[in-house]
Protein backbone atom coordinates (compact mmCIF):
# COMPACT_ATOMS: atom_id res chain seq x y z
CA UNK A 1 0.00 0.00 0.00
CA UNK A 2 2.53 2.30 1.04
CA UNK A 3 4.50 2.24 -2.18
CA UNK A 4 1.15 2.70 -4.43
CA UNK A 5 0.39 5.83 -2.15
CA UNK A 6 3.93 6.88 -2.75
CA UNK A 7 3.26 6.49 -6.46
CA UNK A 8 -0.22 8.37 -6.31
CA UNK A 9 0.64 11.17 -4.43
CA UNK A 10 3.76 11.84 -6.60
CA UNK A 11 1.51 11.71 -9.78
CA UNK A 12 -0.89 14.12 -8.17
CA UNK A 13 1.85 16.51 -7.37
CA UNK A 14 3.47 16.22 -10.85
CA UNK A 15 -0.32 16.37 -12.73
CA UNK A 16 -1.43 20.09 -13.61
CA UNK A 17 -4.78 18.38 -14.60
CA UNK A 18 -6.52 16.25 -12.26
CA UNK A 19 -10.31 14.61 -12.14
CA UNK A 20 -11.13 12.72 -8.77
CA UNK A 21 -14.64 10.93 -9.58
CA UNK A 22 -16.80 10.50 -6.11
CA UNK A 23 -19.47 8.52 -5.34
CA UNK A 24 -22.00 7.05 -2.88
CA UNK A 25 -18.61 5.37 -0.63
CA UNK A 26 -17.33 8.98 -0.08
CA UNK A 27 -20.16 10.10 1.63
CA UNK A 28 -21.00 6.75 3.78
CA UNK A 29 -18.19 7.52 5.82
CA UNK A 30 -20.21 10.53 6.59
CA UNK A 31 -22.60 7.97 8.23
CA UNK A 32 -25.31 8.11 5.43
CA UNK A 33 -26.50 5.12 3.38
CA UNK A 34 -24.95 4.08 0.09
CA UNK A 35 -27.54 4.23 -2.66
CA UNK A 36 -27.60 0.03 -2.60
CA UNK A 37 -27.79 0.47 1.46
CA UNK A 38 -30.46 2.40 0.62
CA UNK A 39 -32.34 0.00 -1.08
CA UNK A 40 -31.21 -2.63 1.49
CA UNK A 41 -33.10 -0.89 3.99
CA UNK A 42 -36.18 -2.17 2.47
CA UNK A 43 -34.50 -5.46 1.28
CA UNK A 44 -34.84 -4.09 -2.02
CA UNK A 45 -38.36 -3.34 -1.87
CA UNK A 46 -40.32 -0.09 -0.35
CA UNK A 47 -43.31 -0.66 2.32
CA UNK A 48 -45.38 -0.61 -0.53
CA UNK A 49 -44.02 -3.18 -2.41
CA UNK A 50 -42.11 -1.33 -5.03
CA UNK A 51 -38.36 -1.11 -6.06
CA UNK A 52 -36.89 1.79 -4.55
CA UNK A 53 -36.37 2.53 -8.01
CA UNK A 54 -39.80 3.22 -8.88
CA UNK A 55 -40.78 5.15 -5.70
CA UNK A 56 -37.57 7.19 -6.29
CA UNK A 57 -38.78 7.72 -10.24
CA UNK A 58 -39.63 10.85 -12.43
CA UNK A 59 -42.78 9.26 -13.31
CA UNK A 60 -43.72 8.62 -9.71
CA UNK A 61 -42.99 12.11 -8.41
CA UNK A 62 -46.00 12.90 -11.05
CA UNK A 63 -48.64 10.17 -10.03
CA UNK A 64 -47.97 9.74 -6.87
CA UNK A 65 -45.82 12.30 -5.11
CA UNK A 66 -46.86 11.59 -1.25
CA UNK A 67 -45.25 8.22 -2.76
CA UNK A 68 -41.87 10.03 -3.44
CA UNK A 69 -41.74 12.33 -1.14
CA UNK A 70 -41.78 9.85 1.89
CA UNK A 71 -38.31 8.82 0.11
CA UNK A 72 -37.00 11.76 -0.51
CA UNK A 73 -37.69 12.58 2.87
CA UNK A 74 -35.75 9.94 4.15
CA UNK A 75 -32.70 10.66 1.66
CA UNK A 76 -33.45 14.77 2.37
CA UNK A 77 -32.92 13.16 6.40
CA UNK A 78 -30.26 11.56 6.55
CA UNK A 79 -28.24 13.94 4.37
CA UNK A 80 -28.88 17.03 6.60
CA UNK A 81 -28.15 14.65 9.80
CA UNK A 82 -24.80 14.15 8.91
CA UNK A 83 -21.67 16.14 7.07
CA UNK A 84 -18.71 16.44 5.12
CA UNK A 85 -15.47 13.95 6.52
CA UNK A 86 -12.06 14.03 6.50
CA UNK A 87 -12.30 12.85 2.49
CA UNK A 88 -14.50 15.64 1.48
CA UNK A 89 -12.07 18.06 3.39
CA UNK A 90 -8.89 16.70 1.96
CA UNK A 91 -10.72 16.42 -1.34
CA UNK A 92 -11.57 20.39 -1.55
CA UNK A 93 -7.93 21.42 -0.10
CA UNK A 94 -5.82 19.26 -2.92
CA UNK A 95 -8.47 21.74 -5.14
CA UNK A 96 -7.39 24.65 -3.53
CA UNK A 97 -3.86 24.09 -4.31
CA UNK A 98 -4.21 22.34 -7.59
CA UNK A 99 -6.28 25.17 -9.83
CA UNK A 100 -6.53 22.48 -12.78
CA UNK A 101 -7.96 19.95 -10.17
CA UNK A 102 -12.00 18.83 -10.86
CA UNK A 103 -14.40 16.70 -8.78
CA UNK A 104 -17.39 15.02 -10.56
CA UNK A 105 -19.59 13.62 -7.92
CA UNK A 106 -22.61 10.69 -8.31
CA UNK A 107 -23.79 12.62 -4.54
CA UNK A 108 -26.43 14.53 -4.05
CA UNK A 109 -25.59 15.78 -0.41
CA UNK A 110 -24.05 19.04 -1.77
CA UNK A 111 -20.85 17.90 0.68
CA UNK A 112 -18.13 18.87 -1.48
CA UNK A 113 -19.77 22.39 -1.68
CA UNK A 114 -19.75 22.54 2.46
CA UNK A 115 -16.25 21.22 2.66
CA UNK A 116 -15.25 24.17 0.43
CA UNK A 117 -15.25 22.63 -2.93
CA UNK A 118 -15.02 25.77 -5.48
CA UNK A 119 -18.03 25.54 -7.38
CA UNK A 120 -16.42 26.39 -10.65
CA UNK A 121 -14.83 23.16 -10.89
CA UNK A 122 -17.67 20.72 -8.92
CA UNK A 123 -19.77 19.12 -11.69
CA UNK A 124 -22.58 17.34 -9.53
CA UNK A 125 -24.15 14.80 -12.16
CA UNK A 126 -26.92 13.81 -10.62
CA UNK A 127 -27.99 17.42 -8.82
CA UNK A 128 -28.51 18.03 -5.12
CA UNK A 129 -31.50 18.09 -2.77
CA UNK A 130 -31.51 21.72 -2.40
CA UNK A 131 -33.05 24.33 -2.86
CA UNK A 132 -36.54 23.00 -3.80
CA UNK A 133 -38.57 24.24 -6.63
CA UNK A 134 -42.07 24.44 -8.01
CA UNK A 135 -42.69 22.33 -10.66
CA UNK A 136 -45.78 24.63 -11.59
CA UNK A 137 -44.58 28.02 -11.24
CA UNK A 138 -40.55 27.40 -11.05
CA UNK A 139 -40.52 29.56 -7.78
CA UNK A 140 -37.52 28.24 -5.42
CA UNK A 141 -37.44 27.58 -2.14
CA UNK A 142 -34.44 27.10 0.76
CA UNK A 143 -37.00 25.41 3.39
CA UNK A 144 -36.01 21.73 3.26
CA UNK A 145 -35.50 20.90 6.18
CA UNK A 146 -38.45 22.94 7.55
CA UNK A 147 -40.84 21.10 4.93
CA UNK A 148 -39.66 17.48 5.98
CA UNK A 149 -41.34 18.15 9.25
CA UNK A 150 -44.58 19.00 7.84
CA UNK A 151 -46.87 16.99 5.54
CA UNK A 152 -45.68 15.81 2.23
CA UNK A 153 -45.25 16.32 -1.11
CA UNK A 154 -44.21 20.30 -0.19
CA UNK A 155 -46.74 22.53 -1.55
CA UNK A 156 -45.06 26.25 -3.00
CA UNK A 157 -45.76 29.40 -0.73
CA UNK A 158 -46.22 30.91 -4.10
CA UNK A 159 -48.96 28.97 -5.99
CA UNK A 160 -49.42 26.16 -4.04
CA UNK A 161 -47.59 23.68 -6.63
CA UNK A 162 -45.77 20.51 -5.83
CA UNK A 163 -42.05 21.14 -5.24
CA UNK A 164 -39.19 18.94 -6.16
CA UNK A 165 -35.63 19.08 -5.15
CA UNK A 166 -33.04 19.62 -8.20
CA UNK A 167 -31.89 15.78 -8.46
CA UNK A 168 -32.06 13.45 -11.00
CA UNK A 169 -34.48 10.73 -10.40
CA UNK A 170 -34.64 7.50 -11.93
CA UNK A 171 -36.01 7.33 -15.53
CA UNK A 172 -35.06 11.03 -15.73
CA UNK A 173 -32.59 12.41 -18.25
CA UNK A 174 -28.83 13.46 -16.57
CA UNK A 175 -28.53 17.39 -16.71
CA UNK A 176 -27.20 18.73 -20.16
CA UNK A 177 -25.12 21.45 -18.56
CA UNK A 178 -23.51 19.11 -16.14
CA UNK A 179 -22.76 15.98 -18.94
CA UNK A 180 -21.29 19.13 -21.30
CA UNK A 181 -19.30 20.31 -18.71
CA UNK A 182 -17.84 17.14 -17.64
CA UNK A 183 -17.61 15.93 -21.68
CA UNK A 184 -15.38 19.83 -22.13
CA UNK A 185 -13.06 19.05 -19.62
CA UNK A 186 -12.60 15.34 -20.57
CA UNK A 187 -11.70 16.57 -24.32
CA UNK A 188 -9.18 18.36 -22.85
CA UNK A 189 -7.82 15.32 -20.78
CA UNK A 190 -6.43 14.49 -17.50
CA UNK A 191 -2.88 13.74 -15.96
CA UNK A 192 -4.35 12.18 -13.15
CA UNK A 193 -8.11 10.39 -12.77
CA UNK A 194 -9.36 9.37 -8.96
CA UNK A 195 -12.51 6.82 -9.09
CA UNK A 196 -13.72 6.88 -5.12
CA UNK A 197 -16.18 5.19 -3.80
CA UNK A 198 -18.15 4.59 -6.90
CA UNK A 199 -18.54 1.09 -7.80
CA UNK A 200 -20.88 2.35 -11.05
CA UNK A 201 -19.92 1.51 -14.65
CA UNK A 202 -21.86 4.30 -16.37
CA UNK A 203 -20.30 5.45 -19.48
CA UNK A 204 -19.32 8.93 -17.73
CA UNK A 205 -17.14 7.22 -15.06
CA UNK A 206 -15.84 4.87 -17.29
CA UNK A 207 -14.52 6.77 -20.13
CA UNK A 208 -12.40 9.79 -18.51
CA UNK A 209 -10.85 6.22 -16.58
CA UNK A 210 -10.31 5.12 -20.04
CA UNK A 211 -9.25 8.67 -22.07
CA UNK A 212 -6.61 9.15 -18.79
CA UNK A 213 -5.45 5.57 -19.66
CA UNK A 214 -5.06 5.39 -23.36
CA UNK A 215 -3.46 9.07 -23.17
CA UNK A 216 -0.53 7.96 -20.47
CA UNK A 217 -2.22 8.89 -17.73
CA UNK A 218 -2.42 7.89 -13.97
CA UNK A 219 -5.95 6.19 -13.18
CA UNK A 220 -6.32 5.12 -9.73
CA UNK A 221 -9.36 3.28 -7.38
CA UNK A 222 -9.61 4.48 -3.67
CA UNK A 223 -12.42 1.82 -2.17
CA UNK A 224 -12.00 -0.54 0.10
CA UNK A 225 -13.90 -3.47 -1.75
CA UNK A 226 -13.23 -4.46 -5.34
CA UNK A 227 -15.66 -3.08 -8.31
CA UNK A 228 -16.33 -3.05 -11.65
CA UNK A 229 -13.22 -0.18 -12.13
CA UNK A 230 -10.69 -2.55 -10.51
CA UNK A 231 -9.25 -3.95 -13.45
CA UNK A 232 -9.88 -0.49 -15.86
CA UNK A 233 -7.35 1.07 -13.25
CA UNK A 234 -3.10 1.48 -12.71
CA UNK A 235 -3.70 1.24 -9.16
CA UNK A 236 -5.69 0.49 -6.35
CA UNK A 237 -5.65 2.01 -2.70
CA UNK A 238 -7.73 -0.33 -0.71
CA UNK A 239 -9.49 1.69 2.13
CA UNK A 240 -11.68 4.54 2.79
CA UNK A 241 -11.51 8.20 1.37
CA UNK A 242 -11.14 9.62 4.84
CA UNK A 243 -8.07 7.10 5.50
CA UNK A 244 -6.88 7.52 2.04
CA UNK A 245 -6.51 11.31 1.05
CA UNK A 246 -5.68 12.68 4.38
CA UNK A 247 -2.31 10.23 3.82
CA UNK A 248 -2.28 11.27 0.11
CA UNK A 249 -1.84 15.05 1.31
CA UNK A 250 0.61 14.58 4.05
CA UNK A 251 2.97 12.99 1.58
CA UNK A 252 2.74 15.47 -1.04
CA UNK A 253 2.32 18.67 1.09
CA UNK A 254 3.40 17.26 4.58
CA UNK A 255 1.18 17.55 7.07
Amino acid sequence: MSSDILKVAQAIQQAERILIITGAGLSADSGLPTYRGLGGLYNGLTAEGLPIEAALSGPMLQRDPALCWKYLAELGKACLGAQPNAGHAAIAELQRRKPGCWVLTQNIDGYHRQAGSPVERLIEIHGELAPLYCQSCGAEDSELAAHLLRPLPPRCAQCGGILRPPVVLFEEMLPEDAIGRLYDQVREGFDVVLAVGTTASFPYIVEPVAQARRNGGLTVEVNPALTDLSSRVDVRLSGRALDVFPELLSHIYGH
